[in-house]
């Protein structure tokens, strides 16, 4: 029996909690705030709480919380250290700043269609040490990876895959570099036997493929998954024609040809690959349709919480667009997000919440002042009438608020619900 401390208890240290308790570990529970922990489990509370962490076999850290905040004589771990460390199974683990949940989620499809015993965990799917125990050597886990659980992974996966990597987190880390350092540990720890699956057209993703030593095999180009003649085209054989797929811009074509990369290195079954493919309606909160009302499309991409997501969504659509940008502070910088939507069929930006001025600053300084502007103590219908109002048949209303959503809702599922009630109420 160890002495474990599970500092942070949210849904890992959760998790963390019912895996080692079922392990018959003695467990104490850390919390900067007070929060409901388990009958009988040891708890303290504090802000100050993480200073004096000593006199343990293990800590295990929560994802978000810096691993050099913890003062303590013990090893720090996490979910994922241990998860990687104990797991029996081939793992591929997938990162990026974003479409890691889209891209793990259609790997994963691909898996089972083809027959194959797979688990989707990290961020996107069941918490990673509720599973352990029922993984078994052959089956096939998919990993969702954030720059947070890779932190200090002390273990790179069997087939790595890198997307799209811009700055993002810098409220947390001290820079890009070291948010790139994080990325990187998912190839670090790979031999010859491994795989590093990367997009080669974006600087950050090929320089962390560079750091390991697993095969590299980029995706939309040869010998990746490839896009030619409307197909997703891999090792001389068409995988689907891109028309058929049901996800919105020329990214979740990128993320489709990244997961067939990726499921090929475990099956070559095509039927499959075209089945999980096509069937595939997109994750709630990331540019998911989620209504039409006179002839105007709505689009809940409430995931977008960095300005770079908010121009790929954009770039998503060809039609006049009324996008509603806005919330708390990440530390991102919105020049390139106000110069793309001076150039895009914008026909108004709404600005909500704690960044709309700032925002405001950077559309105005790219020339584009069709602005409306809402303060945090607006509510989502309010937001969604006024876009209605300015829309027209044919237009598309994009949430995608390049911002984090603190100010105003929960969390970013909480905007996104917020936001597809109110489109429903429309209708």
């Amino acid at each position: 029996m160890s002495k474990i401390a599970i500092v942070g208890f949210g849904i890992e240290g959760q998790s963390a909690y019912r895996y080692f308790a079922r392990h018959g570990h003695d467990i104490t529970i850390f919390d900067a705030k007070t929060v409901e922990v388990p009958e009988g489990a040891k708890a303290e509370f504090g802000p100050d709480i993480y200073d004096h962490l000593n006199g343990f076999d293990m800590v295990i850290r929560t994802p978000g919380l810096r691993p050099d905040r913890i003062k303590t004589d013990a090893e720090v771990s996490s979910v994922t250290r241990e998860f990687f460390k104990h797991c029996p199974a081939p793992i591929i683990g997938v990162t990026g700043t974003k479409g890691k949940g889209t891209t793990s989620t259609l790997i994963y499809k691909i898996l089972q269609a083809a027959g194959k015993t797979a688990h989707l965990l990290g961020n996107i799917g069941v918490p990673a040490l509720d599973e352990l125990d029922n993984v078994k050597a052959d089956d096939i886990v998919v990993y969702e990876l954030s720059s947070f659980q890779l932190w200090d992974l002390d273990r790179s996966p069997h087939v790595a895959v890198v997307l799209m990597i811009e700055s993002e987190h810098m409220d947390v880390h001290t820079d890009l570099n070291e948010y790139l350092n994080a990325k990187a540990r998912i190839v670090e720890y790979q031999t010859p036997e491994d795989v590093t699956v990367y997009l080669p057209t974006n600087y950050h993703t090929a320089d962390i493929a560079m750091r390991g030593d697993g095969r590299k095999i980029p995706y939309t180009q040869e010998p990746g998954a490839y896009v030619e003649g409307g197909w997703i085209l891999i090792d001389d054989h068409a995988i689907i024609a891109t028309k058929k797929l049901q996800l919105p811009g020329r990214h979740n074509i990128d993320n489709a040809c990244a997961a067939v990369t990726a499921a090929w290195q475990i099956t070559q079954d095509t039927a499959a690959m075209a089945k999980a493919l096509e069937e595939f309606e997109g994750l709630d909160h990331r540019l998911k349709l989620v209504g039409e009302v006179e002839g105007v499309r709505y689009y809940d991409d409430s995931f977008a919480t960095i300005p770079g997501s908010a121009i790929v969504a954009l770039r998503a659509f060809e039609q006049p667009k009324i996008i509603i940008l806005g919330g708390s502070d990440k530390g991102a910088d919105f020049t390139q997000l106000g110069q793309e939507i001076a150039r895009q069929n914008v026909r108004t930006a709404i600005l909500i919440g704690l960044m709309r001025d700032r925002l405001k600053e950077a559309l105005t300084a790219a020339g584009f002042t069709k602005i409306e502007l809402f303060d945090e103590q607006s509510t989502m219908p309010q937001i969604v009438a006024k876009a209605k109002a300015i829309a027209q048949p044919g237009d598309v209303v994009l949430l995608s608020p390049a911002c984090a959503s603190f100010d105003m809702f929960k969390n970013y599922k909480d905007r996104g619900e917020q936001f597809t009630a109110a489109v429903k109420t429309l209708a």
